[in-house]
Formats: structure tokens, C-alpha cells, sequence
């Protein structure tokens, strides 16, 4: 096939743009019926459909092929901005300081621990690389050391699709026990008191989290006794130890309510008991906080607020931090003689310290925009606080502070080799939406790039789920901010990062709110002179893939260039099926398009549906054939219908992982190719 590049010079191309089939299908919507020739797609056992894809992954082959060089460069640099050797900071869980390393060379993290924080390396626990060895896909999951520091429950999952095997690792041997869990999921492990009985959690047909099973150790999986399971299809269940170790909490949560029942760790057999049934909109957690119980909840609080319960008593509740519109906490982790609070306030992340004679102070992130985040506190009787910063100009920064007289130490600073961080610079900026809405969005260039409208802008977004998403450092952005790129995050409604009513803003029948926010943010950059009006591409993953389609969709000549990763694009189809994995969790966070009013307003918004004749943005488009959280055929169908139907010729490729899920390559090392390949898309579109 002939393609036209924008020089108008002419490249003949060895591999030409894969032209799916078409078969008859209509879907019956009460918008009507609507007819989808590519629904065939959806059929995985289908060898046309395994056809398709390496035909679209070849496709893409060649034109990445054709850019090695500039990938080889990227990766390059990517690789060179890391320190490969390296090594966490130790944090001390009883008698031992546990600790994370790599090695120059090795994909996976290696897993240690020692008898003081210098020696914290001395004895491996789990080499991820030896248990990957031979694998295309290794993902760790559970990784639970017990109260006697003797046992390790690791679990893994080696094809992406979010179906884990748990192990039991006998730690003063190095060898794993007979013991094996197949079947497990993502939803969390407690051990008992006496560190013989782990709980785990497994999931039904459509991926939810939904039984707790008891696990005696030196007994089959198929004796393990069923403690919990949740029938409503709209919750999912997780499972966890409370951080003082007396308590195994049990969680059920829809994305509106939840519910919580509790087990004795020191009477692992003990039915678990019921703290407060659900109700609607209501949403609460529960933790252990000595000679109390702590809940965290919106009820009657939009942004919700720290009650206390007796131990005896776990469903009366008492104030102890009011609710503070605007200010959402979104978690409590309680120490033996204080709390301390996670929330966003001003779109901005910070940290609270609340002491039991009702003092208070807060924990100082950056002047700049930036993130803030407790980091792994796992000592109960603890007078410091550990936690992270970063932003869009440093490296993830791990600090351990004194609750009381606030002095703090940096214990980690990840290292970024050969970068002058001094060269970079951010800022926080606020676009106003159509109807009047004021929208952050964080901007990051090289010093020295002005505002004065010819620079290429890539913008980054989520904007779903109540997902707030923080400014967080990248080595690998650092390769287009060197070739003068500004480099934006958006913060739209249906995020978290202006409290409770932010996301309520951006869901269900406000969920147009989120794309023309972002269309917004756009706009205003490069009236700014952020960004050159022909050179913007935008970028975002999963429910942000979402965001890319509506977007693009909505204003194709606002883009030059887009990157869909894992989109969730053909939102009408796939919520309308309840079969398929999440849809019936979703409902409370799209809604139901088999009936009304439903049905019209996500078709107002479902890029697969609003695909028309236009002349849309260079497209990277990627998949992953076993992804449980966005079926690889929504992209599949996507780039199928964009070939068929777009007015224009700019580049539309598609990579399909064909052994990994929604993650994408699980190695670093090929994530960072993969980025570069990425990355590489972009500077060729944008040039």
C-alpha cells in the first residue's frame, strides 16, 4: 500500500492496513437497533479473531520498525535516567526490616529482609526474576508475611489476567510449602493471630471479588471453608488485618454502599459478625483503634467524616473529625496514640495528624503542585509517620517524620542519573468549562520554553471513578520535555481531586461534564500559548481511553494526535451485558443503557458509537488479550470501524498484547521499551 507522509514524499509499505470482515449484526437498544458488523470481534475462539490481531500487531510492527532508531534512542535514554541497581527504603515490621531491590539486568523486583536496616538485603525472600524465569507474563499480587515472621503468602499471575496462585513460602528453609490457592484474586489476604490460618478471597464468573474462604495450612484448597460471599452483584469483596493485628476485617462495597463484618484474628473459626447492615448511598470503613473502633463514612457527610464505636458497640457511632465540604478524606490509618488522615483539599493531597487529646497537625508536602501519599507504617506503636512526595519536577521523595515535633528525615530519594532537575519547571493553571467551572490542570516544560504557541502539547487525563490523579515524576516524559514539549494533566470532573461532589459531577447523567472539561483544558493552553493549535495530542488509559474516544470524537480537529491505551470505547455494548467482567459492578458509575434515560445519554457519549465519516488524529490504540477489565474486542472494534469509516489517512496502528492483560508488559525493561515506542508515536506525530 502507498502512504503519503507529511513531507508528501511516498513510502511503499511491505504490510498493508488489516481490513476486518464484516458480518450482519444488529443490537436491539431502546435508542432502536443498531447495527455492528464488526460485533464479531467479540469472539476470542474465533480464529479470524486471533488473525486480526497479529495482522493489526504486524501492521504496527512495520511502522514502528520503521522508527527502531528513534526507539532505541528513547529506550535509551529511559534506561539511563534510572539507577537499574538500586534499593528501597527498609521499614521495619517487628523484629525485621524488610526492603525491595533490583539489579542491573533483571526485570522484576527481589524481595528481602534483614536484622537491621543495613543488612536489610542479607536474606531473599522471593526473587520475582528466578519465578518469571521462562514467562512472558509475571505479576506478583499478595506478597503477606505472618505474625511470626516465619510464612509468606505470595501469590501470581503469569498471563495478565488477574487470576492469581497462592504460595506459602516457609522462610527459614526458602522452599514453598504444598500448600497451593488456585483461583484467587486482587481482594486482599489476613492471617490469623497464630499465623496457621490465611483468609483469601476468590472471584465469580465476571471477575468480581466475591467469597472469603478460610485456608488452614497442611489441608487441601478443597477444604477451606467458605466464610463470606456476596451476592449482590453490584459489590465487590476485599479482606484485610486491621493494623493493630487483633482484628481480620472483611469489606463489601458497591461503588455507592458498603458494609463490614469482623473475625477475632485470635479465633480465626469465629463467624464473622455483621458491623452495620447496608443502606443505600451510605458507605463506611472500619478499623481497630485499641480501646475503640474507628469508622470512616459519608453518611450524613458528603466528604466524609471519623467516627469511633465501642469495641462492644460497632455500630454506634460517635463524631470524632467533623465533615468539612470540599475536604474528602479518603483514609484513616490508626497508631496506638494517634491517627493519621489522608484527603484532598484545593485538588491537592495532604496528610493530618490527629492526636488522641484531640490535636492536630499537618504534614507539609511542596509549594508546587504535587503528590503526597502515606507510605508503608506497618508498626502500630510508631511515633513517626512515613510517607512520600513527588511531582511533576522530583523524583518520588520517601520522608519519616516525628508526629509530634514535626522534624523529618529523607530516608529515599529515587535517583534519577544524569538529570539536572533544576532544568524543568511546573505550574498549576485553571480553564473554565462551558458552563462556567473552574478545572485545574498541571503543566510541566523545560525552562526556557515559552509560552508562545508553537511548542507540541501532550495532555494526559482520567477523570472517572473518583480516581484523583496526583502530578507524579517520569523519567521517560523527561524525552519529550528535552525536544520542547509542554506536558499537561488534567484534573476533570469524575475525579476525586475537588472532594465528593467533583466525581457526582462527572458520573452518570453528568458524564459529559468530564470531556468537555478537558476539551476545556485544552483550549485554554493553547490560548495560552501552551501549545501549538495544530500539534496537541491527548493521552489516557482505560476509563481516560474513554476519555480519548469522547474527546476525539467529539472535536477531531482539536487533536493532531491521540494515544488510547486499553480503552474502555464501546460503552453502550458493553454495559448493556451483564456477562461480561465488571459491568454489572459499573452500572452505579454509568449507568444502564437498557433502559431509559440511560440508553440516550451514554449513546450521546460512546465513542464506537459516535465514529462517523471525519478526519480524525493519528491513532495508537492498544489491547491486551486477556484483559478482565477492558476486553481487548472494544479496541478491536474500534480501530476495525475507524479504518472503515475515517475521511483521512493519518496513522492508525493498534498493539494487542496477546499474553498480558490491562497493564500492558510486566517487566520493566519492556515496559520501558514500550514506552519508548509510545513515546516515539508522538514525537512523529507532533514534529
Amino acid at each position: 500500500m502507498l502512504t503519503h507522509g507529511r513531507s508528501g514524499t511516498v513510502t511503499l509499505r511491505a504490510v498493508q492496513a488489516p481490513i476486518a470482515k464484516q458480518l450482519d449484526h444488529v443490537w436491539k437498544r431502546p435508542t432502536g437497533l443498531v447495527p455492528d458488523p464488526w460485533a464479531w470481534l467479540r469472539d476470542r475462539d474465533d480464529p479470524d479473531t486471533v488473525a486480526y490481531l497479529q495482522a493489526e500487531n504486524a501492521y504496527s510492527d512495520e511502522w514502528f520498525g520503521e522508527r527502531a532508531e528513534l526507539i532505541e534512542t528513547l529506550f535509551g535514554e529511559i534506561k539511563s535516567r534510572v539507577q537499574e541497581t538500586d534499593l528501597s527504603a527498609p521499614v521495619r515490621k517487628g523484629p525485621w526490616w524488610y526492603v525491595t531491590r533490583t539489579q542491573e539486568g533483571a526485570s522484576y523486583a527481589i524481595h528481602c529482609r534483614g536484622e537491621n536496616a543495613a543488612q536489610a538485603a542479607a536474606q531473599v525472600l522471593l526473587d520475582e526474576n528466578a519465578e518469571a524465569e521462562g514467562l512472558e507474563y509475571f505479576s506478583v499480587n499478595a506478597f503477606d508475611v505472618n505474625p511470626q515472621h516465619s510464612l509468606l503468602a505470595w501469590s501470581s499471575d503469569t498471563d495478565g489476567s488477574e487470576q492469581y496462585t497462592m504460595r506459602f513460602r516457609d522462610l527459614a528453609t526458602g522452599s514453598d510449602l504444598a500448600d497451593v490457592l488456585t483461583g484467587t484474586t486482587w481482594g486482599g489476604t489476613a492471617w490469623s493471630a497464630d499465623g496457621r490460618t490465611l483468609f483469601y478471597v476468590t472471584a465469580d464468573d465476571q471477575m468480581r471479588p466475591y467469597r472469603v474462604w478460610r485456608h488452614a495450612l497442611g489441608t487441601a484448597q478443597a477444604a477451606d471453608v467458605l466464610v463470606h460471599e456476596e451476592a449482590d452483584e453490584r459489590f465487590y469483596v476485599y479482606i484485610d488485618l486491621s493494623r493493630s493485628g487483633e482484628w481480620i476485617i472483611i469489606e463489601a462495597a458497591s461503588k455507592l454502599s458498603s458494609e463490614v463484618r469482623i473475625i477475632p484474628a485470635g479465633n480465626p473459626e469465629q463467624a464473622a459478625a455483621l458491623v452495620r447492615p447496608r443502606e443505600q448511598e451510605v458507605e463506611y470503613g472500619l478499623d481497630h483503634w485499641g480501646d475503640q473502633w474507628l469508622v470512616l463514612t459519608n453518611l450524613e457527610a458528603t466528604d466524609f467524616r471519623v467516627m469511633t464505636a465501642p469495641l462492644d458497640r460497632p455500630d454506634e457511632w460517635t463524631e470524632l473529625v467533623p465533615h468539612q465540604p470540599g475536604r474528602r478524606i479518603t483514609s484513616v490509618e490508626a497508631f496506638a496514640g494517634h491517627l493519621v488522615l489522608h484527603e484532598w483539599c484545593d485538588a491537592q493531597p495532604r496528610i493530618r495528624v490527629l492526636f488522641r487529646d484531640g490535636t492536630e497537625r499537618t504534614v507539609f508536602g511542596a509549594e508546587e503542585p504535587h503528590d503526597l501519599e502515606l507510605e508503608a507504617n506497618p508498626e502500630w506503636t510508631a511515633g513517626t509517620v512515613r510517607y512520600v512526595v513527588q511531582s511533576l519536577t522530583r523524583p518520588m521523595t520517601v520522608y519519616e517524620e516525628d508526629v509530634r515535633t514535626g522534624e523529618r528525615q529523607v530516608l529515599k530519594q529515587t535517583p534519577a542519573p544524569g538529570v539536572d532537575l533544576t532544568d524543568y519547571v511546573s505550574q498549576r493553571l485553571w480553564a473554565t468549562a462551558p458552563d462556567g467551572t473552574r478545572v485545574p490542570v498541571d503543566i510541566v516544560h523545560r525552562v526556557g520554553t515559552t509560552a508562545d504557541g508553537t511548542a507540541p502539547l501532550c495532555v494526559y487525563g482520567y477523570g472517572s471513578s473518583e480516581a484523583s490523579m496526583p502530578p507524579w515524576f517520569s523519567v521517560a516524559r523527561l524525552s519529550l520535555l528535552d525536544r520542547g514539549a509542554v506536558w499537561a494533566l488534567v484534573h476533570p470532573r469524575g475525579g476525586g481531586e475537588l472532594g465528593r461532589e467533583w466525581y457526582l459531577q462527572g458520573k452518570l447523567q453528568h458524564k459529559r461534564n468530564t470531556f468537555g472539561d478537558t476539551i476545556a483544558c485544552v483550549e485554554h493552553l493553547v490560548a495560552a500559548g501552551w501549545g501549538h493549535p495544530q500539534r496537541v495530542a491527548l493521552r489516557g488509559g482505560s476509563a481516560g481511553g474513554l476519555l480519548v474516544g469522547a474527546c476525539i470524537t467529539m472535536r477531531p480537529e482539536l487533536f493532531r494526535a491521540a494515544v488510547a491505551e486499553v480503552p474502555f470505547i464501546d460503552v453502550v455494548t458493553t454495559m448493556a451485558d451483564p456477562s461480561l467482567p465488571l459491568t454489572v459492578t459499573e452500572w452505579e458509575e454509568w449507568g444502564d443503557p437498557r433502559d431509559e434515560p440511560m440508553a440516550s445519554y451514554m449513546l450521546s457519549y460512546s465513542p464506537y458509537d459516535n465514529t462517523v465519516p471525519a478526519a480524525y488524529p493519528a491513532l495508537l490504540i492498544t489491547a491486551g488479550l486477556n484483559d478482565p477489565r477492558v476486553s481487548y474486542h472494544e479496541p478491536a472494534k474500534w480501530i476495525a470501524k475507524l479504518r472503515d469509516v475515517r475521511t483521512n489517512d493519518a496513522t492508525l496502528i493498534m498493539r494487542c498484547e496477546m499474553g498480558a492483560g490491562h497493564g500492558g508488559p510486566s517487566g520493566r525493561y519492556e515496559s520501558w521499551r514500550d514506552e519508548a515506542r509510545t513515546l516515539a508515536f508522538l514525537l512523529t506525530e507532533l514534529a
